[in-house]
């Protein structure tokens, strides 16, 4: 869901969310690069994680984890699409087609080099496909490991 593992330069929402600096300023930005809904980015939500992310030892955690330049993560989690394509298990690929984190080509491009790909695209969605489109979202993962077949692309909203 929303995956990285191919190149692409990194935008400015996986920018700001990696360089998070502990503000609630800061975290309100970060919010408003994770929901295409903006009745999911309040003050409350904004409060609740930024109250997290100001537990003693999270923020130093954190900001250890991604120092810019941030491009180099990108380029280290990035897997050559020789080696993608030998994958041979099934996969479910999601992705909101409005994500300013993760671009929605990286799951196109996951699609095309995986033979046993599905991919789901669910419009006016997000980085968070499994918050914005709840029930599409899992109905596809239960019928993912259920066995059951996939349609190769879906829009639309929740019904």
């Amino acid at each position: 869901m929303g995956s990285m593992g191919v190149d692409f330069p990194i935008t400015e929402g996986l920018d700001t969310v990696w360089g998070y600096e502990g503000t609630i300023e800061s975290m309100r930005n970060v919010l408003d690069f994770f929901a295409y809904s903006r009745d999911l980015v309040n003050e409350e939500l904004a409060q609740v994680r930024y109250k997290a992310s100001v537990e003693p030892g999270f923020q130093e955690a954190f900001s250890a984890i991604f120092p810019a330049p941030r491009q180099r993560w990108v380029d280290a989690m990035s897997t050559p699409e020789d080696e993608i394509s030998k994958l041979t298990h099934r996969t479910l690929v999601m992705h909101g087609r409005e994500d300013k984190v993760i671009p929605v080509s990286n799951s196109y491009k996951l699609e095309e080099l995986i033979d046993n790909a599905d991919l789901a695209v669910f419009s006016h969605c997000g980085h968070w496909s499994m918050i914005e489109r709840t029930a599409d979202f899992n109905r596809l993962v239960r019928d993912f490991f259920l066995g059951r077949p996939t349609k190769p692309v879906i829009t639309g909203s929740d019904e």
